[in-house]
């Protein structure tokens, strides 16, 4: 069968792209084929680097596969790679760094699966189209022959790559019964490259969601990582939501398509949340890092987490969603240590979660200084988020309403950056620190310079800076009402 020209015309363009990148890592691939072709085997570069060579994106990390055991490329990568290492030499994987190229050397594979674990019990393989047909995808079943540079594409990963399309080599039902875990990384590559799953393949994953319970909840914070780092986080988490998988992996994004009622009209949450994640990813360039920022995504992704649990509906028609904040914080962080998170990053969610909507007191203006300062302190070192996470969250179609929103906000960040010039936002502390306290009460350490540290730091939110001599009097008056200080 002949492709048509269209096709076709992409195809070359694709070859002639691999060729491109090829030609950049030459002296690398050309020397470690030569050398295990001297050595009698074979060797080709495959999957990931093979498709990013081919999109035009290819990266300083490079997968081989190889007919030599693992001892034999040891031998082989000794003299010639700047450093080596075990990767999984179990499982016939060798790494090696050679001149700013990161690469691992994989014995040809032919795994077998006992249903009941995503672990194999690895077999070697005896060709490179019997280890073409274990991987996950089609895009990612193609090779390089090496030295040689004969392509090898057995499964139309080429032409799956030219249509954008996601399929496995064999039956879905089969790789997916294999390893579970490659149902998440299909909608991970849907996110990550753009490309559409084929129907057999989601309707493999509506009809096996439940094998996911088998991953570890490691296995699977990364893919979600990964899925929420890509260009296009929508597409995945939709994908997931609808085969079923995020019931078992993230129920409360799923939760969140609360069921329409004709009669008590409000926001679709669901849809509202991947907006906000959509508008958090496009000022992610205000962010310190400049993004992709894996903490924001999940703030912006969840923070509405607790509107299910706590809706209401109102006499008169309306929906409440009290304490939604509060509610969806714990939810926030009962769900990312479940699917263990770093506590870092739990707790920055957590945080931005419970103050997503304290921007909303802030109405015209009306707040003091006092009220500011808290706000700056209650952040801490997520403020340049929670300026994220408030301004993404403003969905609203009525276009008057969005920009007004946007107009408070930048007059609080305008008030936020004239204090902090003034008075060191940033760094808020009391105008007295532990030892001045003891030294002018005349007290040993204990918990009432906790107490009254406490209160000098309400003090220095309420009032802004105070000099020593302010700061002392003001000491003294609190602690005159205190039952410790009679004699």
């Amino acid at each position: 069968m002949t492709e048509p020209k269209e096709t076709t015309d992409v195809l070359s363009k694709a070859q002639r792209q691999a060729v491109r990148q090829l030609l950049r890592i030459a002296p690398v691939v050309d020397e470690l084929g030569a050398r295990f072709q001297a050595a009698g085997h074979e060797l080709a570069l495959v999957g990931g680097s093979v498709r990013d060579a081919l999109l035009d994106r290819l990266g300083q990390d490079l997968d081989f596969t190889t007919s030599a055991r693992p001892e034999q490329t040891k031998r082989l990568l000794s003299g010639w790679a700047d450093t080596i290492w075990d990767v999984g030499q179990k499982f016939g994987t060798i790494g090696a760094h050679k001149g700013g190229f990161q690469i691992e050397v994989t014995t040809y594979r032919a795994d077998s699966y006992d249903g009941a674990s995503r672990k194999p019990e690895v077999q070697y393989g005896e060709s490179i189209t019997e280890d073409l047909v274990r991987r996950d995808f089609t895009v990612n079943a193609m090779a390089v022959m090496l030295p040689g540079r004969e392509f090898v594409d057995p499964h139309g990963g080429l032409g799956d790559l030219s249509r954008k399309v996601i399929r496995t080599p064999g039956t879905p039902q089969q790789s997916f019964s294999d390893d579970p875990l490659r149902m998440m990384r299909a909608a991970r590559f849907a996110s990550q490259l753009g490309f559409a799953v084929a129907p057999e393949v989601v309707a493999a994953m509506s009809d096996m969601a439940e094998r996911i319970e088998i991953v570890s909840a490691e296995r699977i914070r990364d893919e979600l990582t990964k899925l929420l780092l890509s260009p296009r986080p929508r597409t995945g988490l939709t994908l997931l939501v609808d085969t079923g998988l995020a019931d078992r992996v993230l129920p409360e994004l799923p939760a969140l398509r609360l069921e329409i009622d004709e009669h008590h009209r409000h926001k679709d949450v669901y849809e509202h949340s991947l907006t906000v994640l959509e508008q958090a990813i496009e000022l992610e360039d205000r962010l310190p890092g400049g993004g992709p920022d894996l903490v924001a995504r999940l703030a912006a992704l969840l923070h509405d987490i607790g509107k299910p649990r706590t809706r209401r509906f109102e006499s008169g028609g309306g929906v409440s969603f009290h304490h939604h904040d509060v509610v969806g914080a714990k939810m926030a962080r009962k769900r990312l240590t479940a699917l263990r998170y770093p506590t870092a990053v739990v707790d920055s969610v957590v945080l931005l979660t419970q103050l997503h909507l304290r921007f909303h007191g802030y109405g015209g203006g009306e707040w003091t200084d006092s009220a500011v300062r808290r706000y700056v302190r209650d952040a801490g070192d997520e403020l340049a988020r929670l300026h994220v996470l408030t301004r993404a969250d403003c969905t609203t179609r009525n276009r008057r309403k969005a920009q007004a929103l946007q107009r408070s906000y930048d007059s609080l960040e305008e008030r936020i950056d004239r204090l902090a010039e003034e008075e060191e936002l940033a760094a808020i502390r009391p105008d007295l620190d532990g030892n001045q306290i003891m030294k002018i009460l005349a007290i040993a350490p204990g918990p009432v310079v906790g107490r009254a540290y406490k209160h000098m730091l309400e003090v220095r939110l309420d009032e802004g800076v105070l000099d020593e001599e302010a700061a002392r009097a003001e000491l003294l008056r609190w602690w005159a009402q205190q039952p410790e200080s009679s004699p």
